[in-house]
């Protein structure tokens, strides 16, 4: 099923180094023709994830031979404050990874870790325009945090758009897009290398701007990536005209990171200090805002 999929990429890609500083507060909304329409915000400055906005992601059937269930409990999704958004603007939305052995999801399967995912589908899907996030990773070899974009149809007949992917080495973060031809490893994608003293557990801003021939990935204002229509055509269709959702995840293990680290134990892409890790609770995703605009 497609909406249970989560994004299969390459291990390896060129190297672009990000030399700007971070933006930080989300922009203020404009509209009109001097600047870009917001048509979906969200600071995460409730007292709870924004249902009305986003559904979470309930499953334990596994692609990508990752190791978590999704749940939607508290322990995996919540709004944090404080010291705990760790310098979001208002609140962060905070996904963390659990680990709970011998965890049985109703299809029976046992896992011994537990995470979350939300996503806008069925409430907000577009063609086009600007997905940004500012998000703050955690560093621990395995971990699999995400923010995408997937269509609303098979997979991968209606695209995919990996605006950001980490398997928790903090000096890099990767972009990539599959659809027919061109799904997995492929040369649409790219990896991206912080400078010293700015890596992913920083805060950053990750985006696509999205139009009707070209796909920009950005970070921090700084161009990671850019596929054109013609690019993409050289390996099959563009799929990229239709509507799709956002969708952010912490995943844990598999193919990815596998690629990455080559662990196989005690966990398929995960080592055991990565382990530790999630049991003291601090593999964490922080995401201080989402926005999407067009223009």
């Amino acid at each position: 099923m497609r909406a249970l999929r989560a994004p299969l990429f390459a291990a390896t890609a060129g190297a672009a180094l990000l030399s700007c500083a971070p933006t930080g507060a989300a922009p203020a909304e404009r509209t009109g023709v001097d600047g870009p329409t917001t048509v979906f915000f969200d600071d995460f400055d409730g007292p709870a994830l924004d249902r009305s906005k986003w559904q979470v992601e309930v499953w334990g059937t596994t692609v990508n031979d990752e190791q978590q269930a999704y749940v939607d409990a508290p322990e995996t999704i919540a709004i944090v404050r404080g010291t705990e958004a760790e310098g979001a603007s208002n609140g962060a939305l905070a996904i963390t990874a659990r680990y709970r052995p011998g965890f049985t999801v109703p299809e029976g399967r046992k896992f011994d870790f537990i995470s979350g995912r939300v996503n806008t589908q069925g409430k907000v899907e577009i063609s086009y325009g600007t997905l940004a996030a500012r998000m703050k990773l955690p560093a621990g070899s395995g971990l699999w945090p995400a923010f995408w974009a997937l269509g609303t149809g098979d997979w991968p007949a209606t695209g995919e758009i990996d605006i950001m992917e980490n398997v928790g080495e903090p000096d890099w973060a990767s972009v990539a897009l599959h659809g027919p031809g061109y799904s997995g490893d492929t040369p649409l994608f790219n990896r991206l290398y912080f400078p010293p003293g700015r890596d992913a557990t920083a805060w950053h801003v990750y985006a696509v701007e999205w139009t009707r021939d070209s796909l920009v990935f950005r970070i921090d204002d700084v161009i990671a990536y850019r596929a054109t229509r013609p690019m993409i055509e050289n390996y099959g269709r563009w799929a990229y005209d239709n509507p799709k959702f956002l969708i952010l995840n912490l995943a844990l293990g598999g193919a990815y990171p596998l690629k990455t680290n080559g662990v196989r134990a005690p966990y398929v892409g995960i080592p055991e200090p990565t382990v530790q890790l999630i049991r003291d609770g601090r593999a964490r995703v922080l995401v201080d805002w989402v926005r999407i605009t067009r223009r």
